[in-house]
C-alpha cells in the first residue's frame, strides 16, 4: 500500500479533529523534578492479560447499543477530543466539556460512560487557538503565549484526572514531527515558519523539535505528571522514520536542559506493523525509562484487507506475551476508526440500524476465540508448505492462527504427548466468519511425540490475492485463508 496515497485521506478527515483550546488564567506551579510527579505505583492489578487489554479505538460509544457493541467486538479504550477552550479569544470563559470532530458531543457524560461500563479513555490535548498561533490562523502551530496553553491543559487534567471521571492517561499533541523521512517537509500537525498547504511549496521547519519541546510537550507533560497521571506521546507519524522518532525521544533542549524522553510515559507510534515496535522496546520500556508502548492510531485504509485487524491483534498478543507484559495497560493499539461509512470500517453507522463490517465481525471472532486468560505457547509449531501459523494459549486452549491457501494443509505441534491417550477435539474457524469447518475437514494423527493436524481449508477462501510490491489487490500470490486451529484443553497438558 502506498502510505503517501492512503494516508492523505485519513489526514483530512484528522485535520477536522483539531480543536482550539487554551483557558482563563490559572495560576501554574512550576515543577523541575520529573520523578516527584508520580507517587509510588500500587502493584499491576492481579489479573489475567486478556486480548480485550490490547484493543482501543478511537471516538466514543454513543449510546448503551453502542457500547455493547464495542463489548462484542471486545474494544475496552477510546480517544477522543477535548475542548473547544478559548477558540475566538483571550479572556472568555473556558469550555472543555465538549468533544467530536465539531465539538458537538458532551464528554462528561461520554466519560462517566465509559467509567461505569470499564471502558478507558484517553484525551487528546490539542491545539493551538487561532488568535494564539505562531503562523497567523494556524491552529497546527506553537502557540504565542505559553501561559494560554499551559492553562488549558490544568483545566483539563485537573478536571478529568478527579471523580468521578478518574483519567489517568492525557496525550499531548498528535502527530508533532519535523521534516518526514516519507517525503513531506512538515509534519500534517505541526506546522512552522514557510509552512504551505501546497506542499510543493513548503519548506522544512528548522526548529520543529525544539519549539515542540519547550513550548508543547514540557509543559504540558508538567502539568499532567502534577496530578499523578501519566504522559502518552502525541503518536509518532508512520513516515516520520524510527530513526527521527529517537532524535525527537532524546532531544534535549539547550533551555530547559532536560530531554523529553525523561517526560514520556508511554511511547506512542502510528500505524506501524508489530515488529517494527521491537527496536523500541528494547531501547525505551524492557529497562526503562517508559512505561509501555501504545498505538493510538492503527488500522484506516489498511483494514481494506479483511485479514488486517486480526492478525495484527494476535501478532500484537503474541508479541506482548514475549515482552514483560506485566500490566494491563502496558500494550494498546486503538483503532482508526470504528464507525463510519467506508466498508472497511468497524461498523457502518446506518441508517437504518449500525451494524458489523467484515473488520468488526473479524474481531467478534477474535475475542469469543481467544477470549481466555493469555499465555505464551512454549512450543514452535511447525506448518506445511506455504502454511504461516502463530500460537498462544487461551484458557485452557492451543489456538493457532493459520495462513494457508486452499486444500488439504497440515500443522505439527510439539509439546501434547500427553494428550496422545484420550480423545483430542479440534476445531478450524473462519477468522473473519466465525464459521467451523465440518468435522470431516480436520485429522489428527501422531508423529514420535508431534500431534500433526490436517485441516481442509475451502477453495473459497476469505483473502485476496496480493501482489507483495503493490499491496493488497490483483497480483500474482495466491489468496490465502485465516482461520483460528484449535486444540482444546491443550493449555493444562503442555509439557
Amino acid at each position: 500500500m502506498d502510505r503517501v496515497k492512503t494516508r492523505a485521506g485519513r489526514r483530512r478527515a484528522l485535520r477536522v479533529f483539531a480543536a482550539l483550546a487554551a483557558e482563563a488564567a490559572v495560576p501554574l506551579s512550576h515543577v523541575t523534578s520529573a520523578h516527584a510527579l508520580i507517587p509510588d505505583t500500587p502493584p499491576p492489578r492481579a489479573r489475567a492479560r486478556m486480548m480485550t487489554d490490547l484493543i482501543g479505538t478511537n471516538g466514543w460509544a454513543g449510546s448503551a447499543a453502542d457500547i455493547e457493541m464495542w463489548r462484542a467486538m471486545g474494544i475496552s479504550w477510546g480517544r477522543g477530543s477535548v475542548g473547544p477552550g478559548q477558540p475566538d479569544r483571550p479572556g472568555e470563559i473556558m469550555r472543555i466539556d465538549r468533544t467530536g470532530s465539531s465539538f458537538d458531543s458532551d464528554l462528561p457524560s461520554v466519560l462517566i460512560r465509559n467509567e461505569r461500563n470499564g471502558i478507558g479513555s484517553l484525551l487528546l490535548l490539542g491545539y493551538t487557538p487561532t488568535w494564539n498561533a505562531s503562523v497567523q490562523g494556524d491552529s497546527n502551530s506553537a502557540p504565542v503565549d505559553l501561559d494560554a496553553w499551559k492553562q488549558y491543559v490544568d483545566a483539563v487534567v485537573r478536571k478529568y484526572s478527579a471523580p468521578p471521571y478518574n483519567l489517568r492517561y492525557f496525550q499531548i499533541w498528535n502527530e508533532a514531527a519535523g521534516q518526514l523521512s516519507g517525503g513531506l517537509p512538515q509534519a500534517t500537525f505541526w506546522h512552522g515558519p514557510d509552512f504551505s498547504k501546497d506542499e510543493k511549496r513548503s519548506k522544512p521547519y528548522e526548529r520543529a523539535m525544539q519549539d515542540y519541546v519547550e513550548r508543547i510537550h514540557i509543559p504540558a507533560a508538567r502539568i499532567i505528571r502534577g496530578y499523578h497521571a501519566y504522559v502518552v506521546y502525541g503518536g509518532w507519524p508512520d513516515q516520520g522514520g524510527l530513526d527521527n522518532y529517537r532524535r525527537w525521544l532524546e532531544y534535549r533542549s539547550p533551555v530547559l536542559k532536560e530531554r523529553m524522553l525523561d517526560w514520556v510515559d508511554y511511547i506512542d507510534t502510528h500505524y506501524l506493523p508489530v515488529s517494527d515496535l521491537e527496536s523500541l522496546y528494547q531501547q525505551y520500556v524492557k529497562n526503562g525509562p517508559a512505561r509501555g508502548i501504545w498505538q493510538t492510531e492503527i488500522g484506516d485504509e489498511y483494514m481494506k484487507d479483511p485479514h488486517y485487524l486480526p492478525r495484527y491483534f494476535f501478532d500484537f498478543a503474541v508479541w506482548a506475551l514475549g515482552r514483560n507484559w506485566d500490566d494491563p495497560d502496558k500494550y494498546l493499539s486503538m483503532i482508526y476508526h470504528w464507525d463510519g461509512y467506508e466498508s472497511f470500517r468497524l461498523t457502518h453507522r446506518g441508517p437504518p440500524a449500525r451494524t458489523y463490517n467484515v473488520s468488526g465481525r473479524s474481531l467478534i471472532v477474535l475475542r469469543q476465540t481467544a477470549g481466555g486468560q493469555l499465555a505464551s505457547f512454549p512450543k514452535q509449531v511447525q506448518g506445511g508448505p506455504a502454511v504461516a501459523a502463530n500460537t498462544l494459549l487461551s484458557g485452557h486452549d492451543l489456538v493457532m492462527q493459520v495462513s494457508a491457501p486452499a486444500g488439504w494443509q497440515t500443522v505439527a505441534v510439539p509439546g501434547l504427548a500427553s494428550l496422545r491417550s484420550g480423545t483430542v477435539r479440534t476445531d478450524f474457524i473462519d477468522a473473519l466468519s466465525g464459521a467451523a469447518s465440518a468435522p470431516g475437514d480436520m485429522a489428527v494423527s501422531w508423529e514420535n511425540d508431534l500431534m500433526k493436524v490436517r485441516f481442509r481449508v475451502p477453495d473459497r477462501v476469505n483473502g485476496e490475492s496480493k501482489d507483495e510490491s503493490k499491496g493488497t489487490g490483483a497480483g500474482n500470490t495466491p489468496p490465502k485463508h485465516l482461520a483460528y486451529l484449535v486444540v482444546r484443553g491443550a493449555a493444562q497438558r503442555v509439557v
